[in-house]
This record gives structure tokens, sequence and C-alpha cells, in this order.
């Protein structure tokens, strides 16, 4: 069995911080030291104390984002006011695109032609490996349907593109620097960004990707790229309008990204979880009062059910088709000290794999 992170490479900044007693509890080590030292029950992890900083900002964020939201709405009554005066003038072709408006400025990036086996790079965070890891199972539905793909991966816990890069420096720069036949070393990669940047900090966000992009396309030039779609970063509660308000920001950014990079798609997996948790496609996220599709506090990561649904959606939108699911993958046995990821049968670790395929296939 596979532990759960932190996991391959452990940068020299790792410290071993008091944090718990559930998984998935970030802490800053000058907050918590002293009220944990002496708890009976705490338990060790490796956390990443840089990250952690910007983890507990969350609820600034938040502040913040409430703010603005509610500068933008008295800007708004202000303007309704105003038109109410000359009502007969008023053009209602403007304002801010509707979602099936946004949904038509998605593009299917063209992937160049491979000669031999394709090659997929995951660029990423906890989001992309914590309790579930998203290359992991997307390489095992490949494998299950004949589709031939490399795998390859540049995961730290907790940090932004660029921090993931300098974790990485060698072993990317070495791969950016390999040359296959074809004319592209990698043939797909999936860029996922640090959730407080992908929120707030949009045009940090465009050049973290675009400086990514330029690296991989050094030997990769025809690479089909794709934007992860964050998730809605609160928890889905009554009628989910907070966290719906959070989705369509986190989505609008993505989108405002991947028109800037040239080749490039949209991995939509923060829409596919807010049908999820909508009861689309007959599905219930929450069972005797646990929700199925993510858990944390500060951070909310995908479980089996949303890992699953990210796995199958990655596949669909790549390859334009649904997968046919075989009866294991490697998934978490739980969120618990002694937890990690093997091969279970996806019929009893997944709530609903039939209605969690469709809501992918829909969102591809």
């Amino acid at each position: 069995m596979t532990a759960h992170p932190p996991r391959g490479k452990t940068p020299a900044t790792y410290q071993v911080v008091p944090v718990g007693p559930e998984r998935g509890t970030f802490a800053w080590n000058n907050l918590w030291h002293d009220a944990l030292t002496n708890a009976a029950n705490h338990k060790y992890y490796y956390k990443y104390l840089p990250i952690t900083r910007k983890l507990l900002h969350l609820e600034f964020i938040k502040t913040r984002f409430r703010m603005k939201k509610a500068l933008l709405l008295l800007g708004a009554i202000a303007v309704f006011g105003s038109s109410c005066q000359d009502v007969g003038t008023s053009d209602n072709t403007g304002g801010t695109a509707s979602s099936k408006d946004s949904e038509g400025a998605i593009v299917r990036p063209k992937a160049p032609v491979a000669q031999g086996k394709p090659r997929i790079l995951f660029v990423g965070n906890s989001h992309t490996e914590y309790y579930i890891s998203l290359p992991t199972v997307f390489g095992e539905l490949c494998e299950a349907n004949n589709q031939p793909m490399s795998v390859d991966k540049l995961v730290t816990m907790g940090v932004d593109i660029s921090d993931i890069y300098n974790d990485h420096k060698a072993e990317a720069e070495k791969n950016f620097a390999k040359a296959d036949t074809d004319g592209n070393y990698y043939d797909y990669v999936l860029l996922q960004e640090q959730t407080p940047v992908a929120l707030e900090e949009v045009d940090k966000y465009k050049a973290q990707v675009k400086m990514m992009a330029e690296k991989i396309r050094k030997n990769s030039p025809g690479a089909a790229i794709y934007i992860y779609e964050g998730m809605s970063p609160v928890p889905y509660e009554g009628d989910g309008e907070e966290f719906n308000q959070y989705h369509e920001e986190m989505r609008k950014n993505a989108l405002a990204v991947m028109q800037e990079s040239g080749n490039a798609g949209l991995f939509r997996l923060g829409d596919a979880i807010k049908d999820a948790y909508e009861g689309k496609e007959g599905y219930k996220h929450e069972i005797n009062g646990k929700d199925n599709l993510r858990f944390g506090h500060n951070s909310l990561h995908i479980l089996n059910d949303g890992g699953f649904t990210a796995a199958v959606l990655l596949y669909a939108t790549i390859f334009d088709k649904a997968p046919q699911i075989p009866e294991q993958l490697t998934l978490s046995t739980g969120i618990g000290d002694d937890d990690g990821m093997k091969k279970m049968p996806v019929a009893q670790a997944v709530s609903n794999p039939k209605a969690l395929a469709a809501i992918a296939l829909n969102n591809k």
C-alpha cells in the first residue's frame, strides 16, 4: 500500500510539525506548536512550512473576495438606478457572459501525432496528488483501455507553479531537454495552479502558466496543454450560494488563462465537482453526514469519488470518449494516519461510479 503524501521528492524545507489530529488540517508552526506540544493525541506530519501560511491566509482571501463582491454589487445598484431613468435606451447585449457563452470559448487543443507511446506531464500540488493520485488513476484508465501513455509528474504539496518548477528544477530541465523522433517529447500537459493564485491573482496565474508552457515547448512545441479548472475552496452547504460564487471566479480565471495560452484547453474539474454536489445524474455526495467528494479544513482535497471523477474526466477530455472502467483502480483506503493508496474494487471504493462517470462525460 502506498502511503499518503508527502511522497517522492521531499524538499529540504520540509519540517516535522505537530498538526492534527485529523489529516487534512494544515497548521502554521508559529501559531499551533505551543498548543499542540502537550496534546496527548497529536500526530506529526511533514508539512511544507512556507505554504502553510498561504493556506491559513485563505480566510483573509475569502474576506477580501466578499468585500470585492459587495463593492461590485453596490456599483451594479448604482448603474441600475441610473439606467432606470432611461429604460428605453438600454442595451441588454452587454454584461457578464453566461455559462453557455463561456462554453463557446472553450477549445479542444490539437495534440501532435505521436510516433510511439504518447507522454503526458502533470504539474501540480496536492490537488493533483494527495488522498488520490490523479496521474496514477489516469494512467490505469489508459492501460485498461489499451491506450498507450507514459505518465510523468512534477508535484509538490501546497505550492504554486513557480515553486513546483523550482522544487523539481533539475529533473524538469533534464526532461525539457529530451527529444522524441516526432519532435514533441510531451504530447499532453496538465497545469494545476495553487488555489489562492487561481482565485485572486489572475495576472500571476497567467504569468506562471506562460513560464511553464514556454519551458515545456522548448522540446514539445506541439503539446496540447490543459488548464486545470480548480474547485471552489469552500464546502458545499445549503443552497451552495457561497460555493458557487467562488466556483464562478475560479472558472472565469481559468478560462482567461486558457485563452492566453496557445493550443490550450480546459480540464473542467471544478464544473464536474459542482455538478456532483448539485446531484446531477442522481448522484448524492453526502451519505450518513459524510462528504464523499472531498475532505479537509483549510484545503479540501478530492477523495475516492472526486478522484474517480477527475480521472474519467481527464480521459474523456483528452480522447473525446468514455473509458471502460476496470474492476480495480488505485484509490484511498481512508483519511486516517495509517491509510494510503492501493488497488481497490471500484464498485466498493466509489459510491456511484455510473453517475460520476456520466457527470465527467458531460464536462469533457
